[in-house]
């Protein structure tokens, strides 16, 4: 069996290779179960996403652990097995933190393969936590990203990221006038854990491709009514949409959406089953509820690499 740590996936999983792994597994028949959600005690959450296709059985598992803060250790943890089908062996145990990171970002880099603007070289990430970065490289990956304005509502670790990514050989910048910033970015990239609108439908120039990421409850939002009501609609998952998707749960509460308009999900884009963008006037938006499928794609990539 083999073993690969969070530095074996970084090394093994570029992002441009693993968009490849998604378009590749969303084109096929893929079965994923609801995810199991058990809670073990006031501070323990257990999460089990099992996924399969014909050759290949996935399971990812999340610990949530609320008291690890005090411990000094990160409050998720995830290792992901997988199972070849033909034999019922494990073939590998992966960190599935990495993964996670590392999928989620490429999933949002695959819609925007089909929304955004060829000619996009700027963008905004909101947000400026653990995923950001990667929500920066995997862009880049897909389009040629040169300039990112990076907003937080925390300054310091705007700046740090901001730091970060220019040593990475991007024209990066910490704003405060998130207004000025969206306004120039041909993809706007929302990664906060925000519960009321941080990014106005106002602010968009025509054109724009708004990727939203973080909000994963019905309750949270990083967007007002007026971001969506003037987007084309995407999503990776139509159930995953209408059950954790709260910038369009709330939108349609409001009378600013109806879940029957969107266009496509990833299944849609990829078997060409649904158009992307259709001129460089559109307003596109990809809504990311994440999948299990992405984690098996992401797996599988990575085992056939390792051996």
């Amino acid at each position: 069996m083999i073993t690969l740590s969070a530095a074996d996936v970084a090394r093994l999983a570029p992002y441009g290779d693993i968009v490849e792994a998604l378009r590749g597994v969303f084109r096929q028949a893929i079965e994923t179960p609801v995810r199991h959600h058990h809670e073990i005690s006031p501070v323990s959450t257990l999460l089990l996403m099992p996924a399969w296709s014909e050759e290949w059985v996935g399971l990812k598992t999340v610990v949530f652990k609320a008291d690890n803060a005090a411990r000094g250790l990160p409050t998720i943890q995830a290792s992901y097995l997988l199972i070849d089908q033909r034999t019922g062996e494990t073939v590998a145990m992966m960190d599935g933190g990495e993964i996670t990171r590392r999928r989620t970002a490429a999933a949002s880099a695959l819609a925007a393969d089909y929304l955004a603007r060829p000619d996009v070289d700027t963008m905004t990430v909101i947000g400026a936590g653990a995923l950001a970065p990667h929500f920066v490289a995997a862009h880049a990956a897909v389009r040629p990203i040169r300039r990112v304005f990076v907003f937080s509502r925390t300054q310091d670790k705007a700046t740090a990221l901001a730091g970060a990514l220019a040593a990475a050989g991007f024209v990066a910048s910490a704003v405060t006038d998130l207004a000025s910033a969206v306004a120039q970015s041909g993809i706007v990239s929302c990664v906060t854990s925000a519960t009321a609108p941080v990014l106005k439908g106002a602010w968009l120039a025509p054109g724009t491709h708004v990727d939203l990421a973080g909000a994963f409850k019905p309750a949270m939002r990083e967007t007002d009514a007026e971001v969506v009501a003037r987007a084309a609609v995407y999503v990776d998952t139509r159930d995953g949409a209408l059950a954790e998707a709260g910038d369009l749960l709330q939108a349609r509460d409001e009378g600013c959406f109806d879940f029957a308009d969107i266009r496509g999900d990833l299944f849609d884009l990829c078997r060409g089953a649904a158009p992307g963008r259709s001129s460089a006037t559109d307003i596109t938006l990809f809504k990311s509820a994440g999948t299990a499928i992405e984690d098996l794609a992401t797996a599988i990539m990575l085992y056939q690499k390792a051996r």
